[in-house]
């Protein structure tokens, strides 16, 4: 057969090289030239607060030195760049995002999982984590591809093998739901409609569920502990306590940690108890549970953005139009937590919103009630300690060399993230503006 290529896939192919050819000769000066990066400020993740003057010095993939540049030894063959103005920070962790979706006021989530081909959502995907990164994010835990099956584990296989630029991925392939809590819903019962999840049911259902996805690459598990399935439509729980024990246990068993969907207090409760390590949205919380979350040091990934962006696709208009009850809910439930001290990670279910503004997220903590310094934290420190992830989150000796700098001063203006200038991942330049 004659090989004929169009030329738009031929396009797409010198596209796809030139990134491609530009991360291989730059893991090849990785490798041998040491990276000095100078900013205004270097932003100390632990402490909470800028360091004016210091340096740091990237080998390989990893932070070799930071401190003062005077204590900072720089070989002569080192490659420096200034950044005047800039803060240098770690890279920007995003703990719950899906980058198989795209937003629902382009298509409606139904139509992603029913009517989207599979390699169109795949090459979706693909822009999506290019852009990601380029927004400074260098780490995503991917909370499910909602009916695109294991695809997340060869989205993340093309990353780490250097085919496609994107953020180092924790991935949790299919979400394992109750039978008949999610959706897509609404067709005939004879009707065999593929689902955005995984059923599984019983202890033994559960437990073959998590082991099924583990053999087919999952970093994380993620359970819905609640869905709105209730003879109303109400959010009721999902799992006995015995299924979701069973299913922690199961992952655990295999080194893996579980996630669950949480938005109301008897389905988080129920999660915490059986030994889920965060818990994703926690749109109402009592005090009791908020107590308890912090007793077991789990952490809840709000989601401020992508909530908000359900509500004004079905027309409320932010700072216009009275705050929904849902969001006012939302709202105090958050600063109940923050209160509380609970653990907050920054985990926005991008992908319910562009992606490549994930930053997005970080403006709503702080609109919600945390300090621009505590939602940075979030974003780093406390998103790596939650998803326990050593290597990450700060800028220290030994640690990772995911890095971002950006215009201005995000401790004192969040906004200031928007502005990237400088993207490093893996100790490879990626972003240079």
């Amino acid at each position: 057969m004659r090989n004929t290529v169009s030329s738009g896939a031929r396009a797409l192919t010198i596209a796809l090289a030139v990134p491609l050819a530009a991360a291989r000769s730059q893991g090849a000066v990785r490798d041998t030239i040491a990276l000095v990066l100078a900013p205004a400020r270097v932003f100390d993740a632990t402490a909470g607060v800028n360091r004016d003057g210091w340096v740091v010095l990237v080998r390989g993939n990893r932070v070799a030195a930071v401190g003062p540049r005077a204590q900072v030894a720089v070989p002569p063959s080192a490659r420096q760049i200034a950044l005047p103005n800039a803060t240098l920070l770690p890279g920007l962790i995003d703990a719950h995002s899906h980058l198989f979706l795209h937003p629902y006021v382009e298509t409606p989530w139904a139509d992603q999982v029913l009517r989207e081909a599979l390699a169109l959502r795949v090459a979706r995907a693909t822009v999506a984590a290019r852009r990601t990164l380029e927004a400074g994010f260098t780490t995503l835990r991917d909370l499910g591809t909602e009916g695109a099956g294991y695809a997340d584990v060869g989205l993340k296989q093309a990353i780490d093998q250097g085919v496609i630029p994107g953020p180092r991925l924790l991935v949790a392939t299919r979400a394992i739901v109750a039978t008949g809590s999610y959706g897509p819903g609404g067709f005939r019962p004879d009707f065999d409609v593929p689902q955005g999840a995984e059923e599984a049911d019983g202890v033994l259902g559960l437990t073959r569920a998590v082991r099924e996805q583990i053999k087919h690459g999952a970093d994380w598990l993620k359970l819905y502990a609640d869905a709105g399935w209730g003879p109303d439509g109400e959010t009721e729980p999902t799992f006995t306590p015995s299924e979701l024990a069973a299913a922690v246990e199961a992952a655990r068993s295999s080194g893996r940690l579980v996630t669950a969907h949480g938005r109301f207090p008897l389905g988080i409760e129920r999660a915490v108890r059986a030994g889920v390590t965060t818990i994703e949205h926690g749109d109402s919380v009592t005090p009791e549970l908020l107590t308890l979350l912090r007793q077991r040091g789990v952490a809840i990934c709000p989601t401020l953005t992508a909530t908000e962006a359900g509500f004004i696709r079905n027309g409320w208009r932010k700072g216009i139009d009275p705050m929904p009850a849902d969001i006012a809910l939302k709202h105090r439930s958050f600063r109940a937590a923050l209160a509380a001290g609970v653990p907050i990670c920054n985990g926005s279910d991008v992908g319910a919103f562009p992606h490549g503004e994930n930053a997005r997220e970080l403006e709503a903590l702080v609109e919600y009630g945390m300090t621009p310094v505590q939602a940075l934290q979030s974003a780093t420190i406390v998103d790596a300690k939650s998803l326990h992830l050593a290597d990450r989150g700060l800028i220290a000796a030994g640690l990772l060399a995911d890095l971002v700098a950006v215009d201005g001063d995000p401790t004192k203006d969040i906004r200031a993230l928007r502005q990237v200038r400088l993207v490093v991942k893996d100790g490879v330049i990626v972003v240079e503006r």
